[in-house]
């Protein structure tokens, strides 16, 4: 019994995953909204038989809802292959972070006849999915849009509590929410923040009661202030004096954890020693030239990098390794290594390149003296090679030393020059250190070179000998210092053993601080691990919020390790950091496995205006107006096939599936941070309010810095400095507006409106540079209330003048004054002095913010004009509220224009869908009398349909790109024209023709334009997008409830290809399937064959009728069809041209026989199919009579045939053989064919039963291409003849033959067989037997030529082997032999013809050979006929070529890909046994599909089209979207749900 329960809201994330198994999202980043309630959750889509599937799992370690996270805990979900289907798994998302998911499968391997071992199971890459955090401030959500972030250094904050809550107390005054603090443990000697002591130590100066103050501290923040507290977490470097380290060296890197640095370390002793000899060696202790700098080079290069013989870590030592090798070889004791052949009569260099490659110890870095060496075994099996095997009466072992000593020199040329490179590179980097800190204007200019002040900055910090450190070996105890390096990989260590960084002096070092060294896992260095980890919990303890300091060198995986502690302690930890990485795509990879929240960027990094407004536009958000690209849609959740359903319960869901929309990487834009110049010192200080006015409107978090509000004059230097804060917002009550000491007031406002527009989803933004101006327009997407900002900037060189801003003008927009303000201040030099002569406190230039008049607001009823006041120098901004009247209840608008869809469409049926989502131009036209055609947009040119598709089509790219560029978009906001179009077209359907069903969608469409008719034109482009794109969903699931089962629970691309038979289904006034009475009928193709007499295509109609009406449903339109092709039977055979049945046209041998497979398809396929064969016919020409007469002569129609007796006549017309001309032979019929050409002959070979016909003046198979061309002398010329018996129709007469002897068996087909032509009877079983017998004796062409005699088989004329032949008996022999894609239709509708391994060989040659992205090569690229590019207005003397008579000698058809795929398929599978190689079978079908599948989905005609060029090149001769494309594919899927996958 159905459930009472209220549905549930139930909000769904889409990620699909791509045959390979990632994840398919635009730029592969994952970053989903906060955990919510009830959890939304992601849903993994993967195609039911992609490549993963095999034996497939899909591991992720989100964890259950209840159960906490486990980083390396992953739950696994089984793929059940479903090839129909995609199989969709829901993962509840309950926590925040970085998670993880991959796959593991057995790999597909390439299709292949022959067996196969089975391949090793695989896994995928591992991938992340990024969840935000869900901060709340005081029990209320805080978006990371909403923060306002403010620093602090923790020593210039004063005494605790008192000065501290002042300060924090000032802070939030001021609007900030969050304070970030630089680190609050315990200094090191350098006094540096960010040196640490003691990790688990708060600094007892600041703290004195530890914990506790700190505690208490952050409950105030927030209960008094309304602040969260932030904090950096230091992971990869620890104080120089960390005391915890002399019990723990091996936490660094030192000689004995890292032997590598060993060279490294005696550099720096030589150097420090060298610094400390100068005067002793005539050297200057102070530099004062460059030329006294290159005396200290030149004593550096004798008395250091001489004396250390620093080459003995390159090189191998000669006397040593010769020794050892001969010794080797005197024992006898050497290598079996290849490639020595001729080793002998090598030259030195060849046999040192030998020894180098082969058995060279040491090649991936440095260690001790002579660490790299010859393996002496490899040595001495080369020198055997050279000198023979060792015998102790003969052997020469002097020579032999020598010979190798020399081939040993040789080893080492090319070490030395990796030296010689290396040593350059020490004398660059000492002398551009030195020279920078001695001698540049730009540097310290540190003085004389003393022991205090070195020569150099040791890169190693030497610990203490003590009673502690003493039990450790002394080279322990000297530790690499951290430091950074210019443009360095940051996946790298720059101390680990494939750098070469501290020995090359490429390092910026922090002498204060040693980095820490965890190696590849907590086994490694279990002390650090667990003692950072206990720090990591400590701070997450209590802060809501991390920094991670030097984040771009801590090593990933040490950063996801400790994260994920500090979630386990706070699960909703925003995280942020500073990335130097130098590359977009290296910082993809920290924010994903990390889940970084944010990135700090800053804006005084900005150079001009210009930058600025490029960094704003960056991190403002999306354009105003833009599309609500994630495609909400309301669907019911449908049963997941895999029953992988998560904890469903019977209570129904109401979803909201969104895709994942592409994200950049959040920022955290600062106006400034704590460790770059302020705009007193880097533009002008009256930058100070513009630049963080523009900062605060920007949609991401954003932040500011202790001393920016109040001016400081210069960057504070948190080393060094000792005073401590001053701020005008921390002694006084804070207001909003102008005053002196800093911009506090102002701040005071932004950050309050910064706040609420990120809590409110602010999120659409308009920026605009003119000048030294840059104008920020930020608004709700649903109220469409927001803020406008107008800032004149103040970067150095461009004075005080006023400058020009012209005027704003705002459509449909009202705007208010908040306030208008500039920034005056002191920065006269006197002034600068005496600020900073303050020795005990930081204090700000003394400044003033004052109010300026005179800012004119002009409402003109249809826009709102601003104009600035004349005087408005830099350094001031203009803030305003603004809304939109329009607009005042748009969160209602949306809601109502993308309401009532479902209702409103409810009741149309699959004609009326016709109207409403398609109609190319000539079906348009031809429906209104030449009156209406398409809609065409300026600069973009018409669609290409006039109904729904045609629309969506364009708007689909254009709301996922968030294009508001595009012409489509310029249309709109210039003028309503096309809502005009779109209901006016529906109105005259409506009205003028009839289809008053439209009338419920069309009053939906004209209601909802009405209500977005009154918006401003700016925001018209959404809305009509939103409507648009609600009524073409609703139509779309209109089309899906009228289709059947197996199609509303298919895969999307069966869905798209089911929605063709929608598309190329309905009425035209040119033409019908009856010559008086119009019935919707089937085209061919759009948009060349749409109309009159191109639209009904007899072969067309019948490839395509299996796949578009049965295979969907569509019952009664496939009866329709039968019925009306029963009708004009005549010659035993149904007309090519339909032409309504007017002048029909029986020029196509293969018709008749798609036909009668299609009679047979629908009595399988229908319930109670065979009441069918009992139905009446009215006939359109008289039965076995083939008198000509046309439809309105009394003796049309005048007769009746049941569809039993037209089968019945087809089959006795072709026994007795036919023989006739065309009724109207002549130009007027076919102004191409030649006089013969209209000469019809059928015969039955009665030897084999095969069906022999055609001409080599005709083309009567679906390869009908006539010559054209009386310059290339082709006219009347058939491209392909196809005359004798072809493949394909020898394939469907045995499927009808076998079919009706069956019903016969069974009573239900009246008649047993047929007379031929000379009067005798002959069963249909007989028949059957006979083509079956010789079918592979006259077809088939094997693979060994010693087999030639047991088949008809000419060897001289064989081009392949190993085919079934296109043709038996033809005009012209080579054309038997010709390779193509017709072979695999006979084995789809009778695979009992085919020997199964033979068939499978033959479709593995087809798959290699003719089988392009999408379609099928009509022609075997090794046939000299092959002609793959298609062009039919060419008009040249290539016989071959001209006007397209190569249309089937080589482009790629789709539509017999269809055929192909059923056949491998159907034969595969005969083959398979067990549950894994029929996934296999089914997964090889997946594969060949991919091409099809990109290509409905990229298609404007949303279809596939009829033929490609090569490779699938376009064409653009093809129709677009053909019929029988989309149908034989429907077909392969109707098929593959038949057969079992176990």
């Amino acid at each position: 019994m159905a459930s009472s329960a209220a549905p549930i809201s139930h909000e769904v994330y889409l990620l699909p995953l791509t045959d390979s198994g990632a994840p398919d999202v635009p730029g592969g980043y994952i970053y989903l909204p906060p955990p919510s309630e009830p959890a939304y959750v992601v849903r993994f889509a993967i195609e039911g038989t992609s490549s993963i599937c095999r034996e497939g799992s899909l591991w992720v370690n989100v964890p259950e809802p209840g159960k906490p996270f486990q980083k390396d805990s992953y739950r696994e979900f089984k793929l059940h292959p479903d090839f129909s289907q995609t199989l969709e798994i829901d993962i509840p998302i309950t926590f925040a972070g970085a998670f993880a998911f991959y796959t593991t499968y057995s790999p597909l391997p390439d299709f292949t006849s022959e067996d196969a071992a089975p391949p090793p199971l695989t896994r995928t890459p591992t991938y992340y999915l990024d969840v935000s955090p869900k901060l709340t401030l005081n029990k209320e959500p805080l978006p990371l849009d909403a923060l306002s972030i403010f620093s602090v250094i923790s020593k210039f904050m004063g005494k605790y509590p008192d000065d501290w809550e002042k300060h924090l107390k000032g802070i939030g005054q001021r609007g900030y929410n969050m304070v970030h603090f630089t680190p609050l443990m315990a200094r090191g000697d350098s006094n540096s923040p960010y040196s640490i002591y003691n990790q688990l130590e708060f600094d007892p100066i600041c703290f004195p009661a530890g914990e506790k103050d700190v505690a208490k501290m952050i409950d105030t923040m927030e209960k008094e202030y309304g602040l969260l507290g932030m904090t950096d977490v230091v992971w990869n470097h620890t104080a120089n004096n960390s005391k915890w380290l002399e019990e723990h060296p091996e936490s660094g890197y030192n000689v004995e954890t890292a032997p590598w640095l060993e060279s490294a370390l005696e550099l720096d002793n030589a150097l420090l020693k060298f610094g400390n000899k100068l005067r002793g060696l005539g050297l200057p202790t102070v530099l004062e030239t460059v030329d006294d700098l290159l005396r200290v080079m030149d004593g550096v290069k004798t008395h250091v990098i001489g004396a250390l013989r620093l080459w003995e870590y390159y090189t191998v030592d000669v006397e040593r390794d010769s020794e050892a090798v001969v010794n080797k070889w005197i024992e006898g004791t050497t290598s079996s290594v290849e490639g020595l052949v001729g080793a002998k009569d090598w030259s030195l260099r060849q046999q040192a390149d030998f020894l180098l490659g082969n058995g060279f110890v040491g090649a991936d870095g440095l260690g001790p003296r002579y660490h790299r060496h010859v393996d002496s075994s490899v040595g001495a099996a080369l020198l055997t090679v050279i000198h023979g095997h060792y015998d102790s009466e003969t052997s020469d072992e002097s020579a032999a030393i020598q010979i190798m000593t020399k081939i040993m020199d040789e080893v080492n040329l090319p070490l030395y020059r990796e030296y010689d490179a290396d040593n350059a590179e020490i004398m660059e980097q000492l002398f551009n250190r030195i020279k920078y800190v001695r001698l540049d204007d730009h540097g310290p200019k540190l003085g004389a070179i003393t022991s205090e002040s070195p020569l150099i900055e040791s890169y190693f910090t030497r610990l203490p000998l003590n009673s502690t450190t003493k039990k450790h070996d002394r080279r322990s105890l000297a530790l690499v210092n951290n430091g950074w390096i210019w443009a360095a990989d940051a996946m790298k260590d720059n101390a680990g053993p494939q750098s070469r960084a501290y020995l090359r002096r490429e390092v910026i070092v922090w002498g204060d601080c040693v980095k820490l060294r965890f190696g590849k896992s907590p086994e490694d260095n279990p002390f650090l691990w667990k003692y950072m980890a206990e720090y990591t919990r400590l701070m997450a303890k209590y802060f809501t919020g991390f920094r991670i300091d030097n984040c771009h060198s801590t090593p990933l995986h040490v950063a996801e390790f400790l994260l994920h502690e500090a979630r386990t302690v706070r699960p909703n930890l925003a995280v942020f950091a500073e990335l130097f990485t130098g590359s977009e795509q290296m910082d993809y990879v920290f924010v994903e496995r990390l889940g970084l929240s944010a990135l700090i960027r800053e804006a005084m990094q900005a150079w001009s205006t210009a930058e600025l407004s490029r960094l704003v536009h960056r991190h403002g958000g999306r354009p105003i107006g833009s599309f609500e690209a994630d495609e909400v849609t309301g669907n019911e959740k449908k049963n997941m096939p895999n029953g992988l359903t998560n904890g469903s319960s019977n209570v129904p869901k109401r979803e909201t599936v969104r895709r994942i929309k592409q994200s950049p990487v959040h920022a955290l834009f600062m106006d400034c941070t704590h460790d770059n110049e302020v705009p007193a010192q880097k533009r002008d200080a009256r930058d100070t309010l513009p630049n963080a006015a523009l900062v605060s409107m920007c949609a991401s978090a954003t932040g500011s810095v202790m001393g920016y509000d109040e001016i400081y004059p210069k960057l504070v230097d948190l080393v060094h400095e000792t005073r401590l804060y001053t701020s005008a917002s921390s002694d006084h009550e804070v207001k909003i507006g102008s005053g002196t000491r800093g911009i506090g007031g102002i701040k005071k406002l932004l950050n309050q409106i910064h706040t609420m527009m990120g809590r409110d989803g602010y999120d659409e933004t308009h920026i605009h540079h003119e000048g030294e101006y840059v104008t920020v327009h930020r608004l709700h997407p649903k109220t469409r209330r927001g803020y406008f900002l107008a800032a004149h900037t103040a970067f150095p060189g461009y004075g005080s003048g006023n400058g020009t801003l012209n005027p704003v003008h705002l459509n449909g927009t009202k705007a208010k004054l908040l306030g208008s303000w500039c920034l005056e201040v002191d920065v006269s030099d006197h002034t600068r002095e005496a600020v900073l002569a303050d020795k005990n406190l930081l204090e700000g230039l003394p400044s003033r913010v004052s109010d300026l008049e005179d800012v004119i607001i002009e409402d003109t009823g249809d826009e709102t004009v601003i104009t600035l006041p004349p005087k408005f120098p830099p350094g001031s901004i203009a803030l305003f509220e603004t809304s939109i009247p329009s607009c005042e209840h748009s969160e209602g608008l949306d809601k109502f224009v993308t309401s009532g869809g479902k209702e409103a469409f409810s009741s149309s049926s699959l004609v009326d869908l016709n109207f409403i989502l398609y109609r190319c131009d000539a079906e348009e036209r031809d429906f209104s009398g030449g009156k209406d055609g398409v809609y065409a947009i300026p600069n973009h040119g018409p669609l290409v349909y006039a109904g729904l598709q045609g629309w969506w089509s364009v708007l689909r790219d254009v709301i996922r790109a968030n294009d508001l560029g595009h012409p489509i978009c310029n249309h709109l906001r210039d003028g309503q024209w096309s809502l005009d179009y779109v209901v006016g077209r529906l109105e005259k359907l409506t009205k003028d023709g009839g289809f008053s069903t439209l009338r419920q969608p069309t009053e939906w469409l004209k209601e909802r334009f009405a209500a977005i008719r009154k918006i401003p034109s700016f925001l018209l482009p959404r809305y009509f997008a939103l409507v648009i794109q609600t009524a073409y969903n609703a139509a779309w699931d209109r089309g899906m409830e009228l289709l059947s089962n197996d199609i509303q629970n298919g895969q999307l691309f069966l869905q798209q290809l089911a929605m063709v038979s929608i598309q190329q289904t309905g009425y035209v006034k040119s033409t019908s399937l009856y010559p008086t009475k119009s019935v919707p009928c089937l085209a061919a193709g759009l948009p060349h064959f749409s109309t009159d007499w191109a639209r009904c295509w007899g072969r067309d109609v019948f490839i395509s009728l299996r796949g578009l009406f049965l295979g969907t449903g569509r019952y009664a339109d496939a009866r329709e069809h039968i019925l009306a092709f029963a009708s004009v039977l005549k010659h035993g055979m149904i007309p090519n041209l339909l032409s309504a049945g007017k002048l029909p046209r029986y020029n196509a041998r293969d018709s008749i026989w798609f036909f009668l497979q299609n009679i047979q398809d629908y009595t399988n396929m229908v319930p109670d199919g065979m009441d069918i064969m009992k139905e009446k016919v009215a006939r359109r020409f008289l039965p076995y009579d083939d008198t000509d007469f046309p439809f309105d002569d009394p003796r049309a129609y005048s007769k009746y045939s049941t569809v039993e007796e037209i089968v019945q006549e087809a089959l006795q017309r072709h026994a007795a053989g036919m023989s006739f001309r065309e009724a109207n032979a002549g130009p007027n019929l076919d102004m191409q064919m030649r006089s013969e050409g209209f000469q019809i002959d059928i015969k039955v070979d009665w030897e084999t039963g095969i069906i022999f016909g055609g001409s080599q003046s005709n083309c009567g198979t679906w390869m009908d291409k006539m010559g054209e061309s009386d310059k290339a002398g082709s006219k009347g010329v058939p491209g392909t003849p196809r005359d004798g018996a072809a493949v394909e129709i020898t394939g469907l007469a045995y499927s009808t033959l076998s079919w009706v002897a069956k019903l016969h068996k069974a009573g239900k087909f009246q008649s047993d067989g047929v007379e031929t032509g000379s009067g005798k009877k002959i069963t249909y079983e007989e028949w059957a037997s006979r083509i079956q017998k010789s079918f592979e004796r006259c077809y088939y062409v094997p693979i060994d030529p010693k087999e030639d005699p047991d088949f008809d088989v000419n060897s001289k004329i064989v081009n392949r082997r190993g085919i079934y032949k296109d043709l038996y008996h033809s005009g012209k022999e080579y054309e038997d032999y010709q390779l193509r894609a017709n072979f695999p239709i006979a084995m789809t509708v009778a695979p009992a013809l085919f020997t199964p391994s033979r068939a499978l060989q033959a479709l593995e040659l087809a798959d290699t050979v003719l089988r392009g992205p999408t379609g099928m090569a009509t022609l075997d690229p090794a046939d000299l006929n092959y002609r793959p590019y298609y062009n039919n207005s060419e008009d040249s003397t290539d016989f071959a070529t001209s006007k397209g008579r190569n249309y089937h000698q080589g482009p790629e058809w789709l539509w017999p890909t269809g055929f192909f795929l059923r056949a491998l398929l159907k034969f595969d599978l005969m083959r398979r046994n067990t549950k894994a190689e029929r996934t296999e079978a089914f997964q090889q079908i997946t594969r060949r599909l991919h091409g099809c599948k990109q290509a409905i989905r990229d298609s404007p005609w949303a279809g596939l089209t009829e033929l490609t060029q090569k490779n699938g090149e376009f064409c653009a001769d093809s129709s677009p979207t053909q019929a029988w494309s989309a149908g034989c594919l429907i077909d392969l899927f109707y098929d593959a749900k038949e057969v079992s996958m176990d």
